[in-house]
């Protein structure tokens, strides 16, 4: 008897330490994800974030200088040795080789068993270790990566920028013709002037800005110069067929004309006055509630106004083209963008991120990863599925991605779609790419099923005689694409670095006042 129980004793023993250990092993990690490019600050919760946690078994904490202290956050963090678990930073101007160089950045190569996925990349990982002068090793992975070709356009049917206004009162006013951007305002002003008010009894306005954005200049004005063909390089409006490059405070410049357009507007009663003190999801909510008439991009007016209730209803956001104008496209990059992902070198099991970083690289993650302004398609069952070969959004996808939202069934956390999307703004793959399980886009919208016939759609193809933006641009010479590049901006000496972020605070804070100023004197 004596023998037995010892030997219950013993199993007893084992049993708790195996579940101590299984307590262990399941507990959930807290990973802190610095991201340079996100726009939310916080625990990622809702659908994305239990997916992450049930594959995975980490919380992603994100701290993201857009929301908070901009690049002053980033320089504390550096100061501290950590600047996070998960780190997105670019690589350019030596900011990822610094954080290589500090010893902030772990080397993934030991790892690279667990990432069959991200090495199917391994050229432009190459490129990243050319930019930060090693030979070997792994400290970052390019987001955007693509196997198309340098001369494609990275986008699928809509292109990165253009003028893009509320199309139903643009055809309310008898589709005025547009030839240079000036012409816009005008234009606007009669779109006011039809739709003062909202039905909640909001004022509208032709433009809301925001500074989250904002880097060497202010954001969005740089952007009326992307219509153009012009990009922000450093301080200068470079066009991207290398045929005129100005500084953006020289007369003439594209990113001057931009402020002198955005101050007529003001004076105008264009601009809405809480411009100067909101944040992107402030801006968003209000072209969610249709009280902005205008949109540089078509992923913030098309995919926060363009519900399938709105659409059907004759009311949303479309192109409208001027006669002068040359679309900026970026060319796609088979070495992906400078921006990049890697693991900072005080994570706490560094194997797990790696396997959580090759997901966002997997058709899966791809696919999983979408944000509110993304267009991968969700996860497959619940938004999409298979049919007959080709990709079909189910009655719940067409809810979740055309209608707006979609309540999240509670296997999934519950909860709202679109509050629960990724909020790391990290595209690993281009949208355009080929998913392999699939044979189809990434993209949602470019499917059939995806494809609605609203009045507005009809009624702007019907004008344009297009059926896609880019089908526009392409048959009327309108796009300039900028030859994708692998070109990265070198390191740079401190003292330039510390002049380049005087100026730069100096020429976004003067760009505000010129565009609020009473008057030009």
């Amino acid at each position: 008897m004596k023998i037995k129980a010892m030997v219950f004793s013993c199993m007893m023993l084992l049993t708790s330490l195996f579940l101590t250990g299984c307590t262990k092993e399941e507990k959930v990690t807290v990973v802190d994800v610095f991201s340079y490019q996100a726009n939310y600050q916080g625990m990622q919760g809702g659908w994305f974030g239990k997916a992450v946690e049930d594959r995975f078994n980490i919380k992603l904490n994100i701290i993201a200088p857009n929301v908070a202290a901009g690049e002053n956050l980033y320089q504390t963090r550096m100061a501290s040795g950590n600047l996070g678990d998960l780190v997105m930073i670019g690589a350019e101007r030596g900011q990822l080789e610094r954080a290589v160089n500090a010893g902030l950045l772990i080397d993934m190569e030991p790892f690279k068993d667990l990432m069959p996925h991200v090495m199917q990349y391994s050229d432009a990982i190459k490129n990243i270790q050319a930019t930060i002068n090693r030979t070997e090793g792994i400290y970052g992975i390019p987001s955007e990566v693509t196997f198309y070709s340098v001369t494609d356009p990275s986008e699928s049917i809509e292109p990165t920028y253009g003028p893009y206004l509320r199309w139903d009162l643009y055809q309310k006013i008898g589709y005025p013709e547009l030839g240079t951007l000036e012409d816009l305002l005008p234009v606007l002003k009669q779109m006011q002037e039809e739709y003062p008010i909202t039905p909640s009894g909001e004022k509208t306005y032709a433009f809301s800005l925001f500074k989250d954005w904002d880097g060497n200049l202010m954001v969005m004005a740089k952007q009326l110069g992307c219509f153009y063909g012009y990009d922000e390089v450093g301080f200068v409006m470079s066009k991207v067929d290398g045929t005129h490059d100005i500084s953006a405070i020289e007369d003439g410049s594209p990113y001057l004309r931009a402020l002198e357009f955005y101050f007529e507007a003001n004076q105008l009663g264009l601009i809405d006055p809480e411009s100067r003190i909101q944040n992107w999801e402030k801006m968003w909510q209000k072209f969610v509630d249709g009280r902005i008439l205008f949109s540089p991009w078509p992923f913030l007016g098309q995919d926060a106004y363009n519900t399938a209730d709105n659409l059907e209803a004759g009311s949303g956001f479309m192109f409208v083209p001027f006669e002068d104008m040359e679309i900026l496209s970026h060319g796609a990059i088979a070495t992906g963008s400078t921006y990049v992902i890697g693991i900072g070198s005080r994570a706490k099991n560094p194997e797990r991120l790696v396997e959580f970083i090759d997901w966002l690289y997997s058709p899966e993650g791809i696919m999983f990863n979408t944000s509110q302004t993304g267009s991968t398609g969700g996860p497959e069952g619940l938004i999409w599925k298979l049919v007959n070969g080709q990709p079909r959004l189910t009655e719940f996808g067409q809810s979740a991605l055309l209608e707006g939202d979609a309540t999240m069934p509670e296997s999934w956390g519950g909860g709202s779609w679109r509050a629960g999307v990724s909020q790391l703004n990290f595209k690993s793959v281009l949208a355009k790419d080929i998913n392999p399980d699939t044979g189809f886009p990434y993209d949602f919208r470019t499917w059939d099923s995806a494809v609605v016939a609203t009045p507005v759609h009809s009624s702007w193809q019907a004008k344009m005689g297009a059926q896609s933006t880019m089908e526009y641009l392409e048959q009327e010479d309108k796009l300039l694409i900028a030859l994708g590049t692998d070109y990265i901006a070198p390191g740079e000496p401190n003292f330039i670095t510390q002049y380049r972020d005087e100026c730069k605070e100096v020429v976004v804070d003067y760009s505000w006042k010129m565009i609020f100023a009473k008057d030009k004197g």
